[in-house]
């Protein structure tokens, strides 16, 4: 069971029982993520340019950066060191898609749980912070594998984020940050080795490794949640068998007043359609996509 390698059965039953709405903290211990990616094969990655360009990104109290560390397009070792050595939050991201093992763990959590995910590590030197304060839109599963990372959280200033919706870039504030640290955190971890913390998404956090000497190593298992809306979707999505459906819209139609006319016409056909489906074909359909599809705009 892959949740059992990133949290204690209590948290894996946390997790799939209720979905917990506020952020937990869970003694993991060590398991085979910890191997898979411990901070000697991170710096392996950086020392020897392996991981693909296009998913590393460098960070320093502020927004990424996707070049600094390349050389005719391709990861220069030397570069991604020395950023690492001056303090840069180094990011591997999307592991799932390049390393096997996360490959394997990324299929296990989307059985075990219907929703598809991908996997992010986070390298912090002592005493630097990477990403800035932000909110994310799905369920994230953090594991500290090497050193001690501080999670500044604040409760969701916006209400269920989607990656469409309420997204924090979308609806960003410039007030938002003096706001949060005038009002002081609603909840600090000291996140360890060996510690998982469950951060629903909406919450806001400010991780950083300022109060550390020794570098911090964190995964990020980030669990794309699936909502009605995307239920909605795949019911929707069958209309496209229905030549009715695929008829062309007349200009004139996509004018005022026909276009209310026509709107209305296709709502009826809509509902009639939906009403005619066999709701026990849809259930199969819909699973095997819960557990097959990796990627969708909700």
């Amino acid at each position: 069971m892959s949740l059992r390698l990133l949290l204690p059965p209590e948290g894996v039953a946390d997790l799939l029982a209720t979905w917990p709405d506020e952020p937990r903290v869970y003694e993991r211990g060590r398991t085979k993520v910890d191997e898979a990616m411990s901070l000697a094969c991170f710096n392996e990655l950086i020392d020897t340019g392996c991981a693909p360009p296009d998913e590393i990104a460098v960070i320093k109290a502020g927004p990424s950066n996707r070049t600094a560390f390349l050389t005719n397009g391709r990861t220069d070792p030397g570069k991604l060191g020395r950023l690492r050595d001056q303090g840069y939050t180094i990011r591997f991201g999307n592991m799932q898609r390049w390393l096997p093992a996360f490959h394997r763990i990324s299929q296990g959590i989307q059985q075990e749980t219907g929703h598809s995910n991908y996997m992010h590590a986070f390298l912090t030197p002592g005493g630097e912070q990477g990403l800035l304060h932000h909110w994310d839109q799905q369920m994230a599963v953090i594991v500290q594998v090497a050193g001690t990372k501080s999670w500044q959280l604040w409760k969701p200033p916006v209400d269920a984020p989607m990656r469409e919706y309420n997204e924090s870039f979308r609806v960003w504030r410039p007030e938002y940050i003096s706001q949060w640290e005038a009002a002081g955190p609603d909840m600090t971890v000291e996140l360890e080795a060996g510690q998982t913390l469950l951060l629903p998404r909406g919450w806001v956090h400010n991780p950083h490794a300022l109060d550390h000497n020794a570098p911090s190593l964190h995964l990020t298992f980030a669990i794309r949640e699936r909502t009605p809306l995307w239920l909605a979707e795949q019911l929707l999505a069958r209309a496209i068998e229905q030549s009715d459906f695929r008829g062309v819209v007349l200009p004139a139609d996509l004018e005022q007043p026909v276009l209310a006319d026509r709107l209305s016409t296709t709502r009826r056909a809509l509902i009639a359609f939906l009403d005619g489906l066999d709701m026990a074909q849809m259930a199969g359909l819909v699973r095997e996509a819960a557990v097959t599809e990796l990627e969708y705009t909700t």
